[in-house]
């Protein structure tokens, strides 16, 4: 699976300018977060759709990203984790 490209990016748009405002992240690369300095959350496409990839303690969690109730969930995940100390 691919990171994603720009046009992929472009259609999550939205998506991003809600992670951007979070705060507490660094985007290091469009559509590329670090948080505490290590990489957070990125974004891959292939042919079933976009996905990102978010890190969770040591590992990487891969969540589907085309439906707004999946993006929802995400920034559900991203503000969890944010909130922890």
């Amino acid at each position: 699976m691919k990171h994603a490209t720009a046009a992929a990016l472009d259609r999550l748009t939205a998506l991003l300018a809600e992670v951007r405002q979070l705060g507490r992240m660094k985007e290091k690369s469009r559509g590329v977060f670090y948080c505490r300095s290590k990489a957070f959350l990125h974004f891959h496409e292939d042919p079933a759709g976009l996905f990102a990839d978010l890190r969770i303690g040591a590992d990487w969690e891969r969540m589907p990203v085309n439906s707004k109730n999946e993006q929802a969930e995400l920034l559900r995940r991203v503000r969890r984790h944010l909130a922890t100390p």
